[in-house]
């Protein structure tokens, strides 16, 4: 029978998010209902809060988050009951026109579940990202769970889900950066954290940190970065160069998502490198320059979709260097919340004084 919990929920544009009570069906074919254990607070859920993804109001918020499988529904082998599970949000089909030409990481049809989640009156809630994950518990489709060690922490391992994981990937899966690749990260919130993290991993001799925060600076240094630069204070392309020994990062990682970084991106770079755009820039930015510059330059552009990851790759890889001391991957957790507290949360994301504040359950 349907059951009741709370969740955080958008319900209408820039209105502060509020805790409603959350009607969830009994799971159908392919679904599972997730007993959340631990979600992270994402720039993502703000931007549906603010409208900046669609306009499919009431939103129900959360997406990067770990917990165990509590109900299956009819037909699903991927998961069973009890398992310890990060859920994902690019459930890839296995049979679209990426899938099939062996580039599953660009799914474009990736699996949701059918039935929704609804408040106490009938109204349907739109999940987040299709998870809806600041709620006692969740439906989602049986391939957005993915397993992992059950002895991990709920709160970091949740953080693969999205941010970490969007960093990480957008540096080993995306660029790729490459042994004894130079290599700019440009904004060192959560996601540019992971992405120096992740080029130290793939074997970048230097990792410059870009940013306008001292504090996020701190943190890319304790992720590994080599070297920092103060975007408020110093010219970035020229620091970049010159820390480059005048050439240019082989790899330059926008993490922010504004035209003024990714153009600092574009020319920063070494001849014949490679810009990865992986924040994610609102809808009415605009990004131009002269196509001779394109041509002259050489080199890639490119964006990275969830770091172009496969969850059931990635996820346990990163779980597994974890453990064995490789990736700090607690490191991202700055506090631990209760569901209440998510709209304060969004305003200490604001004051960038946070990695991530994790929701536990």
């Amino acid at each position: 029978m349907p059951q009741e919990v709370r969740g955080v929920v958008a319900l209408a544009k820039g209105e502060p998010v509020c805790v409603e009570t959350i009607v969830l069906p009994d799971p159908g074919p392919g679904e599972v209902i997730v007993r959340v254990q631990a979600c992270g607070v994402c720039h993502t859920d703000l931007h549906y809060r603010e409208g900046g993804i669609n306009d499919e109001f009431p939103f129900l918020l959360g997406h990067e988050a770990a917990g165990v499988v509590d109900t299956v529904g009819e037909g699903v082998t991927h998961v069973a009951v009890g398992d310890f599970v990060v859920l994902n949000w690019r459930a890839v089909c296995g049979r679209c026109r990426a899938c099939r030409r062996g580039r599953p990481w660009y799914c474009f049809d990736t699996h949701n579940a059918t039935q929704k989640m609804t408040l106490e009156d009938g109204t349907e809630l739109t999940p987040a990202l299709g998870i809806g994950a600041f709620a006692d518990k969740t439906l989602v489709h049986e391939g957005q769970c993915t397993k992992v060690d059950p002895t991990a922490d709920p709160a970091a391992a949740g953080l693969l889900g999205c941010g970490v994981m969007a960093g990480w990937g957008a540096a080993v899966n995306t660029a790729p950066v490459r042994q004894g690749d130079t290599v700019a990260v440009i904004g060192c919130g959560g996601v540019g954290s992971a992405a120096v993290a992740g080029a130290i991993y793939a074997g970048a001799r230097q990792v410059i940190a870009v940013d306008v925060d001292e504090r996020k600076l701190t943190w890319a240094g304790d992720f590994g970065a080599s070297d920092t630069v103060d975007a408020s204070t110093e010219d970035v392309v020229a620091r970049l160069r010159e820390l480059t020994g005048g050439f240019g990062p082989d790899v330059v990682i926008d993490a922010v998502g504004r035209p003024e970084t990714f153009r600092q991106a574009f020319e920063a770079r070494d001849l014949a490198g490679t810009a990865v755009l992986v924040g994610v820039p609102n809808p009415s930015m605009t990004f131009e320059i002269p196509l001779v510059e394109v041509f002259g330059h050489g080199g890639q552009i490119k964006s990275s979709w969830y770091g172009d990851c496969l969850p059931e790759r990635d996820f346990p890889l990163l779980v597994d260097l974890w453990q064995q001391g490789r990736f700090a991957l607690d490191r991202f957790v700055s506090e631990r919340i209760r569901l209440d507290e998510v709209e304060a949360a969004f305003d200490r994301m604001h004051e960038g004084g946070v990695l991530r504040s994790v929701v536990v359950l």
